[in-house]
């Protein structure tokens, strides 16, 4: 699909991986809706205006609240969604006896129940329509798993297997899927995971990208036509290797863990 002059819906998009992926879909001369806790700072709204988004429109979302998502999804009925991406993410991490269970829940909450709720109210509106891609977030740490990921794996890996199961019941509709097995993004959230991690784990192995680059390979993918955007180099390998030989991905990460 040629996204350009599209309705593009992008949770989590004052910052980050989100704030790149606007700032791609602007480029590309689409109407921006985005959804947001918190609103985008002026100077990120005219960058955005600046890079060619037909219209900027900013919609106050919290994923944390099941009551608001229902009545986001009731707003949408009888509008357009040509591409909407729940990108929106919080990061969980270290030993798993010493997560917080409210952190851990409302994480939850965010990567998984919400897109899940948020999923569930598109397919009528974009089946009616016969087109459109749901574009869900998930990561690398969603196909191979480390020590002090084991919420936040478990979170990606939910998305990865809700993604491809819907993508099989939307088959005969005309509405596509895209998975982002999203590799390390140098963002603020990438910079916390040494805060929560690096206690017990040696993250030399780690490496990133601009989030620019990220959202470039996505609207690529889109674009293709894609069922999944893949990380490439490094990242594209250790997904491989995590998911095929996970044997060997243990072998390689133990020396690095610590309790």
């Amino acid at each position: 699909m040629k996204v350009s002059n599209q309705n593009v819906y992008i949770t989590g998009s004052n910052r980050g991986i989100g704030l790149a992926l606007a700032k791609r879909a602007a480029k590309l001369k689409n109407h921006l809706n985005l959804v947001n806790r918190s609103k985008l700072k002026k100077e990120d709204l005219e960058v955005l205006k600046k890079l060619g988004a037909l219209t900027v429109n900013e919609i106050s979302l919290d994923l944390m609240k099941k009551d608001e998502i229902n009545n986001f999804i009731k707003s949408l009925d009888g509008k357009r969604i040509d591409v909407f991406i729940n990108n929106a993410g919080l990061l969980s991490g270290g030993l798993i006896e010493n997560q917080k269970i409210d952190d851990i829940y409302d994480m939850f909450q965010v990567n998984v129940n919400a897109v899940i709720q948020i999923c569930r109210g598109l397919v009528p509106i974009m089946t009616k329509q016969k087109s459109g891609c749901i574009v869900n977030n998930a990561s690398v740490s969603g196909k191979m798993f480390f020590p002090c990921a084991s919420t936040y794996a478990a979170s990606k890996a939910a998305i990865v297997a809700f993604t491809e199961s819907i993508a099989q019941e939307l088959e005969p509709t005309g509405v596509k899927t895209l998975t982002m097995i999203t590799p390390g993004v140098k963002t603020e959230m990438y910079d916390d995971i040494e805060n929560l991690y690096g206690d017990n784990l040696d993250l030399d192995f780690m490496s990133s990208i601009p989030a620019e680059k990220w959202a470039e390979e996505v609207f690529n993918s889109l674009e293709n036509g894609d069922r999944i955007c893949w990380p490439k180099g490094a990242s594209r390998i250790g997904v491989w290797v995590g998911h095929h030989i996970p044997s060997l991905m243990r072998r390689v990460v133990r020396p690095k863990f610590k309790r």
